[in-house]
């Protein structure tokens, strides 16, 4: 897909997505110049932020969809590598906030709502800041969007308690999100990293390499795709979890549900969901470069392997000292990268297959759902009046 020529990708229905995918790791570079550019009025902001609270703040990642599975990826990561002492790091969707504030917000707890949206303008996305705002004695609010027009930012502009960072050239066409989620997921982490900006910037930087080498190394991906199947899983542990569900639903979403899929935890898979695998599924696991976790990402490999139920069982990992010894996309990397950051480059990977299983199975990426039961932004919400 990534050697063909715009003409044939149109004609396939995929030149948007396949664009967008493929531009991914320059992308990511003008996220981080993005970071640095705009650093100071950000640090202003929290700075701000943190005022509210006697002492840690709370820190609560939301968005519907891809956009709540951005906070799911970076979240665990910002836990141990974020500034714990000043810093209570959640993830919790528009979806629950909206429907059930009680359950997940706290009066009484400073918060500051971090929310991520393509395009701003999903029903959820705003009235999940006005349920904060009425629900929560003292709270503020980052945006972190792409469309520059959207809802979000535009009604935001003028907020005292808000303050908005736009990712414009992320604002994927096509319907499926790829861009958006990697570069908003990205500039989350740098935000709140207590990494210096030099070791982030390192970090980019090779995340950006290994991404260019998915795009080269096509055709081993599309290997793992030869056989017949029709069930696709993924797994991972720690911010690889989140990874897993953004990974199973970009299969579910271009394939319009031709294929199932299913997502968990590696330790999580054996309690139950493990009866999804049967002689037509591709097990997909994200395995962690953390030396202690990666054990139990390598045990559920090696048990599904030998379990001989599953038409292929597939690592995809940075090389280490300890490598799944079967079948893998593992990248070479110059330096090992933290997991918040590894999730670029893997998900590029399951973007991939999600590609081109969509035209394996004769659907248009670009337009995946062509009755319109799925839309690009979601329709027919409606928000119902809440009063604290």
């Amino acid at each position: 897909m990534f050697h063909r020529t715009h003409d044939e990708l149109k004609q396939l229905g995929a030149a948007t997505t396949t664009s967008e995918i493929m531009q991914q790791p320059e992308l990511w570079r003008d996220t981080f110049l993005i970071y640095r550019n705009q650093l100071d009025d950000i640090e202003t902001f929290l700075s701000d932020a943190r005022s509210m609270a006697d002492g840690r703040l709370v820190v609560i990642f939301t968005g519907a969809g891809t956009s709540d599975y951005v906070g799911d990826t970076c979240a665990p990561y910002l836990r141990h590598a974020g500034d714990t002492s000043r810093y209570e790091f959640k993830s919790i969707a528009t979806t629950d906030i909206v429907s059930a504030p009680l359950d997940f917000v706290n009066p009484d707890e400073p918060t500051l709502l971090v929310s991520f949206a393509r395009s701003g303008n999903s029903p959820e996305s705003f009235a999940a800041i006005e349920v904060v705002r009425k629900c929560v004695k003292q709270a503020k609010f980052l945006n972190i969007t792409c469309a520059p027009n959207g809802k979000l930012a535009v009604k935001s502009a003028a907020d005292p308690d808000s303050h908005t960072v736009l990712i414009p050239r992320a604002n994927d066409g096509g319907f499926a999100m790829t861009g958006s989620y990697t570069c908003m997921e990205l500039l989350a982490t740098l935000i709140f990293d207590d990494a210096s900006i030099n070791q982030k910037e390192s970090w980019v930087s090779i995340a950006a390499e290994m991404g260019e080498q998915v795009i080269l190394r096509e055709h081993e991906i599309a290997a793992f795709l030869d056989d017949d199947f029709n069930r696709v899983t993924y797994l991972g542990s720690g911010s690889f979890g989140g990874l897993a569900q953004e990974a199973q639903l970009k299969i579910l979403e271009l394939a319009h549900g031709l294929i199932a899929t299913s997502y968990d935890t590696s330790m999580g898979y054996r309690h139950g969901p493990k009866s999804f695998v049967d002689s037509k599924t591709l097990v997909f696991v994200f395995v962690s470069e953390n030396e202690y976790t990666r054990q139990y990402d390598l045990d559920i490999l090696n048990e599904i392997d030998h379990d001989n139920i599953a038409q292929k069982v597939i690592a995809i990992q940075q090389k280490s000292d300890n490598p799944y010894s079967g079948i893998s996309f593992t990248f070479d990397s110059a330096e090992c990268l933290p997991e918040s950051y590894l999730a670029l480059p893997f998900v590029m990977v399951a973007q991939t297959v999600a590609l081109l299983n969509s035209i394996r199975v004769g659907n248009t990426p670009d337009t995946p759902s062509p009755n319109g039961t799925v839309n690009r932004v979601v329709k027919g919400v409606t928000i119902h009046p809440f009063n604290a």
